[in-house]
């Protein structure tokens, strides 16, 4: 039920706040280039009471999430199935489903009818019978369930994922892993259990349990360091915890993006005022800006570590961009080794499920170069332990002298890989 780009505005009266909400903003997301976070962070939906927000936000999240599995429920049920839909007439179609085989509290004749609204409201009423005809249809069948066996094809369908994606998780962690981690992604965000209740004395700021934990491991890689880069630092959650972990560093955050470098010295700004801020490439600082003691490599990836709270990346992202992010993660990381200070230490992460983004970068960029070892992040997440740092399970989150959490399997949070190298 792949949907035809076409916008449309969306005011009406019998449509709720919420709802109209919601609309807009997975027009945006599937028309544009636009994220559903920064959409639901807006000042616009600022503006709605708190039950609006909620709702507008589920909304928005459970129909993302589960895209794929209201589309493969919905096509045969209409008359063209091999048309592409206009996209408010797909959105509207997807809300109402979703609303139906998820949210039991919404009585169906308003997700039914509000949905026939939406499509009268965004001008396509000639679709509004279809459209009440597919939800009517869907309240009387029943919603399929797991059969006794799935192929691959079946689960990741019905858990609202790519085959090509599931596919590669099931040959890398095995099939009992990959459906756990699909089913974790269909869940909002966890609270986390590595840290307990962040506070006031912990100082750290608020962040999944995944992001904190690289933040904490490049952290403590280094005792005392003089110097630190986090060469990719938007949007700045990791500086923060470098930062107040070592109080005494001379810290510098840099981002190539110009948008979020803003947002980055507004945030250093208001929470680690002492840390200097720069627009930079990561594969291009400034060479008076000489070597460090501690970097961290946090690079942009693919996220699909991260679906659970990005599940428009189910929608965007194709098999050809993990060859691509593995490129320019290549380039950063060989860029960021070359600024390391003699004995010290960089901590490479992703937070992508990808072996092309994590071990086979790894391996490509230390062949052959000279002064420069991997160590094992195990004595570092130990130490984490000990101190009280991290007080939960960490069991099996170190394979093969690497970090690597998977999103509901024996963890409760983002999908991680880190790898620790040293200067010798």
């Amino acid at each position: 039920m792949k949907a035809k780009a076409e916008t449309s505005s969306v005011s009406h009266a019998a449509i709720s706040p919420a709802r109209s909400a919601a609309f807009a903003i997975l027009e945006r997301v599937a028309t544009t280039s636009a994220h559903s976070d920064d959409l639901l962070h807006s000042p616009a939906m600022g503006a709605m009471s708190q039950a609006d927000r909620n709702l507008a936000m589920t909304l928005v999240l459970g129909v993302l999430r589960w895209q794929i599995a209201l589309d493969a429920r919905m096509q045969p049920m209409l008359q063209r199935p091999e048309m592409a839909l206009p996209v408010p007439v797909a959105t509207a179609l997807r809300m109402g489903a979703f609303q139906l085989e998820h949210l039991d509290r919404i009585p169906a004749h308003a997700a039914l009818s509000e949905s026939v609204e939406l499509v009268r409201a965004a001008g396509h009423g000639h679709a509004a019978g279809m459209v009440n005809a597919i939800l009517r249809k869907m309240t009387r069948e029943p919603r399929p369930k797991a059969k006794l066996y799935e192929t691959t094809a079946a689960f990741a369908e019905r858990l609202g994922h790519p085959e090509w994606m599931v596919a590669r998780w099931v040959r890398e962690y095995g099939r009992t892993a990959a459906m756990a981690v699909c089913g974790y992604d269909q869940q909002p965000p966890s609270a986390g259990s590595l840290f307990g209740v962040v506070d006031a004395e912990d100082g750290a700021p608020q962040m999944d349990d995944g992001s904190r934990l690289v933040a904490e491991l490049a952290a403590a890689s280094c005792a005392s360091p003089g110097r630190i880069w986090d060469c990719c630092a938007a949007p700045g959650g990791k500086t923060v915890v470098l930062a107040g972990r070592h109080a005494d560093a001379e810290v510098l955050a840099s981002d190539a993006n110009p948008k979020r470098v803003q947002g980055l010295a507004a945030r250093m700004q208001r929470e680690a005022p002492r840390v200097r801020v720069m627009e930079a490439d990561a594969t291009r600082l400034p060479e008076d800006e000489g070597e460090f003691d501690l970097i961290l490599c946090d690079v942009p990836c693919s996220g699909t570590g991260t679906l659970g709270r990005n599940p428009e990346i189910k929608q965007r992202l194709q098999p050809s961009d993990i060859g691509r992010q593995a490129a320019r993660q290549r380039e950063i990381l060989g860029a960021a080794m070359g600024r390391m200070a003699k004995g010290g230490r960089l901590l490479y992460s992703t937070c992508s499920l990808e072996r092309e983004e994590n071990e086979a970068v790894v391996a490509e960029v230390i062949e052959g170069r000279q002064g420069v070892e991997v160590v094992s992040v195990a004595e570092t997440l130990a130490g984490l332990v000990e101190r009280g740092v991290v007080v939960g399970k960490v069991e099996g989150l170190v394979r093969g002298g690497n970090l690597r959490t998977l999103p509901g399997v024996g963890f409760e949070g983002d999908g991680f890989f880190a790898t620790l190298f040293r200067r010798v």
